[in-house]
């Protein structure tokens, strides 16, 4: 059996912004830029929205 990391949602952004418009991946860009190298943009199906997540708590 395989565990999952923990991972901390730093923001949500819903799944259905204006075309062209991608705040998550902005939003996560400025996060890697101010020191969270592993911040990232998945998708939550249940909720259809896109998180931003890191494995770091900090």
């Amino acid at each position: 059996m395989t565990t999952q990391p923990q991972r901390t949602v730093l923001e949500r952004f819903p799944a259905g912004g204006p075309r062209g418009s991608w705040p998550a991946e902005e939003y996560a860009a400025v996060q890697r830029a101010r020191g969270r190298p592993d911040a990232q943009v998945v998708m939550d199906l249940p909720s259809d929205q896109f998180l931003v997540v890191t494995h770091t708590t900090n």
